[in-house]
């Protein structure tokens, strides 16, 4: 019997799920929806650079203006994307190419210039190599680094620069970012650089060339290899995640470093900005998701939950919601002012002020707020898992401040501050606007206040980098006094600059496991056989795929109508046009209008 009960939680626990429920909803997945290879063979993974997936709307006038790119193994597929709406035709790729001797590694389309009758698609390959095709015009435009003089090592990210019809940048195993430009060639002997700026653990060298020449710059970032980046939503800063595990983020037109934070241990494989540019979320070889606020500077989660490496992290734009905020205050003027406002004093000060405005709200309107980001994971584990980062998790400073004010009225006491109470726990389960006294209303988002700083063309001009600032960032500012933050500033900032990777336990950069709030899973499901490669979300679904080279489009709730519902509607529909004397005409185009086009399954 307990053998048999063994042998039954071991297949339980190894059924692949088919839907998962959330506060908002189910989510279910369309098998019909189901993008792979052609034949449907299940992909032999071992020793293949991982399944990738890549999306770009054309803006079809037809309603199917999305598209998707996916590489399997030495296979590059080009499809028409339907999504929830139709099921899958395998049979008819708008491109499909089979490289031999390198594999696709990553893709990424420009939305700028993309249209029905063409999109520029760039791939990175396992030998350096990035090509430049047109999927929708079948045609291959440009090779860069074709001789591998460049670098040698596998493309492990590649993007368009924001903002750029003609700017992309591309990360190598080998640890270094080049700039490219499309109009530009590459040369037949290795460049030759020279040095621009120089920081703690980077450098950036531009060609040294005559004429315009590929690459325009060269990012030397951290030890090993650069396993992925991110522009911030506005376009104006960059996060990389490295394999000798910090997250390092720079203004990317100066090439300023904003600041840094080191993994609990192990290398990280990949970062994601939250659709505010407030947080930067990272997952690694440590087995965690890692929450960093950019205008702190500092972890302020940590989330556990898969039981292997965290290979994709992602924000979920649709369910992130912040309500009942003041407005944001305006930048004004230069560019430069704004870049001074970015580093950690100013930043301080605006979220002291920020955090002192929302506190003042609490205590005399009594509105309630709602700040919730979502965002996703996937990992090796072959579990999705979904998080919620609240109020109680992003603004633990002001809660602790109007809680120990709230005391200090009750008591009488002297009001200092409860610095030895419990971190706080999320475990992603809703919040009641009233039940608790310590909920905090958050800081405006800055996404409207920086959308107006367009991204500057590093081939039509580049500024001098502001004055040389300490990017050192202290303890978090939760659990310090205002009288000691400058000097712990102080203190730490010249210690990090000697300070070596295995040395960072315990400080700012990486706090212990019991120095930060630890997040729990909404949702943590295994749905896949193999390890999960891809994590997207979109308006009405989200998409995920495994290294077995299937992509599977998971509906948000309400967004796919039952097969029993649609067998009430119709038989409802039914009765409705026979009770009509011109049931001839308008039953078969009441049952057209009405078909379940929306899932395959429902027919």
């Amino acid at each position: 019997m307990w053998k048999m009960a063994a042998e039954g939680g071991g297949k339980e626990s190894n059924e692949i799920k088919t839907q998962f429920s959330t506060r908002e909803g189910v989510y279910k997945l369309l098998p019909n929806s189901e993008y792979s290879r052609p034949n449907r063979v299940p992909f032999n993974s071992q020793g293949s650079s991982p399944v990738k997936v890549s999306f770009v709307n054309v803006n079809d006038q037809s309603g199917n203006g999305e598209r998707i790119c996916f590489s399997v193994g030495r296979e590059l597929y080009f499809y028409i994307y339907k999504g929830v709406r139709k099921a899958a035709d395998l049979s008819k790729p708008v491109d499909k190419r089979i490289y031999k001797g390198i594999l696709p590694t990553c893709h990424d389309s420009n939305v700028l210039t993309a249209t029905a009758e063409s999109v520029s698609l760039l791939v990175g390959f396992s030998a350096g190599q990035v090509q430049l095709i047109d999927p929708i015009k079948k045609e291959t435009s440009k090779l860069f680094n074709e001789d591998r003089v460049i670098d040698k090592s596998p493309v492990t990210c590649l993007k368009w620069v924001p903002g750029s019809e003609h700017l992309f940048l591309v990360a190598h195993s080998s640890g270094c970012l080049y700039l490219y430009n499309v109009e530009h060639t590459c040369g037949t002997t290795p460049p030759h650089y020279q040095l621009l700026k120089q920081g703690e653990s980077y450098a950036v060298h531009t060609n040294k060339s005559k004429s315009a020449r590929n690459p325009l710059l060269r990012w030397t970032v951290g030890e090993g290899a650069v396993n992925e980046f991110a522009f911030s939503p506005d376009g104006k800063f960059l996060a990389c995640a490295g394999q000798d595990g910090f997250l390092r983020v720079f203004c990317f037109d100066s090439a300023e470093l904003q600041g840094s934070m080191k993994s609990y241990f192990g290398g990280l494989l990949c970062v994601c900005w939250s659709p505010d540019g407030r947080y930067v979320v990272t997952g690694g070889e440590d087995d965690l998701v890692t929450v960093w606020s950019f205008s702190d500077s500092r972890v302020i989660a940590r989330g556990r939950g898969h039981k292997s490496w965290v290979s994709v992290v992602a924000f979920d734009h649709c369910i992130t919601n912040v309500q009942d905020c003041e407005a944001p205050a305006e930048f004004s003027a230069s560019d430069e002012d704004f870049q001074d406002q970015v580093q950690f004093n100013g930043s301080r000060e605006r979220a002291n002020s920020a955090q002192s405005r929302l506190s003042n709200r609490n205590s005399t309107d009594g509105r309630g707020v709602s700040v919730t980001y979502r965002f996703g994971s996937v990992g090796q584990d072959t579990q999705l898992c979904l998080w919620d980062l609240t109020e109680d998790i992003l603004f633990p400073l002001s809660r602790t401040r109007t809680h120990t004010n709230a005391m200090s009225a009750e008591t009488s006491s002297n009001g200092n501050n409860s610095t030895n109470s419990p971190l706080p726990r999320s475990n992603s389960l809703p919040h009641s606007s009233g039940s608790s006294p310590n909920s905090q209303k958050p800081a405006s988002s800055i996404v409207d206040s920086v959308s107006k700083f367009a991204t500057l063309a590093l081939h039509e001009a580049r500024k001098e980098p502001p004055q040389e600032k300490d990017h050192k960032r202290n303890h978090s500012m939760s659990y310090i006094s205002n009288k000691s933050s400058d000097k712990l500033n102080q203190i730490i900032g010249a210690r990090a600059a000697k300070t070596h990777a295995a040395k960072t336990l315990g400080t700012s950069s990486c706090p212990r496991m019991d120095e930060v709030p630890l997040l729990e899973p909404l949702v943590c499901k295994k749905i896949a056989h193999e390890r999960l490669t891809v994590l997207i979300f979109l308006e009405d679904c989200l998409v995920t795929a495994c290294q077995e080279g299937f992509v599977c489009t998971w509906a948000r709730p309400g967004k796919v109508v039952s097969s029993d519902c649609w067998v009430q509607i119709t038989s409802a529909l039914l009765l409705l046009c026979k009770s009509s004397e011109s049931e001839s005409v308008w039953t078969p185009n009441v049952l057209k209008m009405c078909s379940p086009s929306v899932h395959p399954r429902c027919r």
